[in-house]
């Protein structure tokens, strides 16, 4: 009982904590060094925001399933340095992590972030294997802007087609806070990202689900007061499900638009269970191929 309070303690401490400084700055610092070993600063593409790291356990076994996460930042903003977080907390549970940088407004588009993020996901897939992942167990996953970007390489084939690849290449996806449904862009620095007031209803996430989808991970905080969790989480679920493909809605109460990704962090992990969902979901899909290859044989 005593440790249980002393850990909501702390935990509202730090979210103090996070309110008056950088918070994902905040968030690696109480990140351990020691469960993960790192590649930095691999390039998958020509422009220099098109780097990647990798992170492995430190007992990484081969053929570990594999995550290429995508952060938010509304297009705009973002460093994949400021989530090793997410890194480490995918890495300490026998995940190999891939968190890769793109090109981001008023550089490009959304048609090339998303070209990026594919060129990011198809060099993951050619070259995972010397980091102890498992090309056949690949998983995308964002947060916020990151999410969509996920989303899109899962749903829309137009995008891995740019680097010579398809959706079956995914094993799921996995959505957090995502934006997935979002016209008319009511969010000023959004606008000029998608073209707004001429925002093609083909840059929707939504408008591509079919009855080959891969399997997806939906969650989303409550009160989430920047992606409307109704409109964007639960229309994409209703959507899945009507095309028959297998998808998990979670929603939280205890976390927000941020903290929902902050929850991989090892402070913050008393907030929600993201981070076991996620790992649940991964090694459900494994376990379903393994069962689909045994019935097979």
């Amino acid at each position: 009982m005593i440790k249980l309070a002393l850990k909501s303690v702390f935990t509202a401490g730090l979210m103090v904590l996070l309110m008056a400084c950088s918070p994902l700055k905040v968030l690696n610092a109480f990140t351990p060094g020691t469960t993960f070993s790192r590649v930095s600063d691999l390039a998958y593409g020509p422009d220099p925001r098109n780097k990647l790291d990798v992170y492995m356990p430190k007992d990484v076994a081969a053929d570990a399933p594999v995550v290429v996460f995508f952060y938010g930042g509304s297009w705009i903003s973002g460093s994949r340095g400021d989530y090793a977080f997410v890194g480490e907390a995918l890495a300490s549970r026998g995940i190999v992590a891939v968190l890769a940088d793109y090109r981001l407004y008023p550089q490009v588009h959304y048609q090339e972030l998303l070209q990026d993020s594919a060129q990011a996901v198809v060099w993951t897939r050619g070259h995972i294997r010397q980091f102890g992942g498992d090309s056949g167990k690949l998983y995308v996953m964002g947060h916020s802007a990151g999410a969509y970007n996920a989303a899109m390489l899962a749903l829309d084939p137009r995008w891995l087609a740019t680097a010579g690849a398809t959706p079956s290449i995914i094993k799921g996806w996995i959505g957090l806070a995502g934006p997935y449904d979002f016209l008319p862009i009511e969010d000023a620095e959004v606008k000029p990202v998608f073209y707004f007031p001429n925002s093609p209803p083909d840059s929707q996430p939504i408008n591509h689900v079919s009855a080959t989808s891969p399997p997806a991970l939906l969650i989303a905080s409550v009160d989430d007061t920047e992606v409307n969790p109704q409109r964007n989480t639960g229309g994409m679920t209703l959507r899945l499900r009507a095309q028959g493909v297998s998808v998990r809605e979670v929603y939280f109460s205890r976390t927000t638009h941020r903290t929902l990704v902050g929850a991989f962090a090892r402070p913050l992990r008393s907030l929600a269970p993201v981070l076991e969902e996620v790992v649940a979901f991964i090694h459900a899909q494994d376990q379903a191929q393994v069962s689909s290859v045994s019935v097979s044989h």
